[in-house]
């Protein structure tokens, strides 16, 4: 009992020693960064994702091919193995027959023995031909093997072109999916304050950038009517305002930036390629000044953000993760250049 009184005793002194010790200081809150710092950030993570983006489209389509390719020719190995069945019948059959007539004379020595030779001669002629239609049955054997055993090779390094573009598809999937972590965890850390001004500071940005842009003249007196096929473009992209942005998406319940145009554009009548990158470096390239409702606005020097242009220094977007489908300035993006899906094509 008195063991129990004693440590008693002494908790209650270190207690009261603790409870004299003087409070240890708070740490000094971490000041707030600048907004535009925040909005350098944020535009450079958007910037990044949207590049990862267009990479896993690019490589979602060559696997999209691929698989056809492999389907195609698993098709055709298929048929050249029944024809090389076929083939292999007739082939045993003919060796059966050869075997069995094995102790017919020659063609030469029945004409020699024959009382008839004319007889014999159009005897010839008969195996003559029989022998010709086994040389071109193995012929046939041995061309069908080749092909089929061509086609065996080529099926299996389709395959396997496949199987790689699908786990480099998946390797960029994963890279778009942390580089998202990125921006949420960064808008996360955001005060509301902080994602206003941030978001005022950003359309203050466009609004002078734009200002620029039309006091430059760069888009010349922009009347240009649009193309029929163009003007069709349009419609479909105004028709998908409101909807969300998703990566990787080309409708119809939601978009990317080029899952918008390419998609617009085909309900136009005129595919064109599925990524930003690839609308740049395929489609004729068009002057600002010689803008009309329909061409494609390109942005960044990567190529990495597409919109379709509307007139009067407008375009429709897919901007980015987290809005809609919406219309802004031509100006939204720092502009690399423009294409016009409907043009005579480019050369490369």
């Amino acid at each position: 009992m008195s063991g129990i009184l004693l440590r008693l005793a002494c908790t209650a002194a270190i207690a009261a020693q603790a409870a004299l010790a003087p409070a240890p200081a708070l740490a000094a809150p971490e000041p707030q960064r600048p907004v535009a710092e925040l909005l350098t950030d944020l535009q450079r993570l958007y910037r990044q994702t949207e590049q990862a983006t267009e990479t896993y489209n690019a490589t979602a389509e060559k696997l999209t091919a691929q698989r056809a390719e492999v389907k195609r020719l698993d098709g055709e190995l298929a048929k050249a193995r029944l024809a090389l069945k076929g083939s292999q019948g007739d082939a045993g059959r003919l060796a059966r027959e050869q075997y069995q007539n094995s102790s017919d004379f020659s063609v030469y020595v029945r004409v020699l023995l024959a009382r008839d030779p004319q007889q014999a001669l159009d005897e010839g002629h008969v195996i003559g031909r029989v022998a010709g239609e086994r040389a071109a049955t193995l012929d046939r054997l041995t061309g069908t093997e080749k092909r089929a055993d061509a086609l065996a090779k080529s099926a299996r390094k389709a395959l396997d072109t496949q199987l790689t573009l699908a786990e480099k598809q998946k390797k960029q999937r994963d890279d778009v999916t942390k580089r998202l972590s990125d921006v949420e965890r960064l808008l996360a850390s955001l005060t509301p304050q902080q994602q206003s001004e941030v978001s005022q500071l950003e359309q203050d940005g466009v609004a002078e950038a734009q200002r620029r842009l039309t006091d430059s003249g760069a888009l010349g007196d922009d009347d240009r009517p649009a193309s029929a096929e163009g003007g069709q473009a349009v419609r479909y992209a105004l028709d998908q305002l409101g909807k969300p942005y998703r990566w990787g998406a080309a409708g119809p319940a939601s978009f990317d930036c080029s899952g918008l145009t390419s998609r617009a554009w085909a309900r136009a009548g005129t595919p064109i390629p599925r990524t930003s990158q690839e609308q740049w470096a395929r489609l004729p390239h068009v002057p600002l000044n010689s803008l009309r409702p329909g061409d494609l606005v390109i942005y960044f020097p990567e190529a990495t953000h597409v919109a379709l242009y509307l007139g009067d220094g407008k375009v429709v977007q897919a901007p980015r993760t987290g809005e809609t489908v919406k219309i802004s300035p031509l100006a939204a993006n720092p502009v690399l250049g423009a294409v016009r899906p409907d043009a005579a094509p480019r050369r490369l």
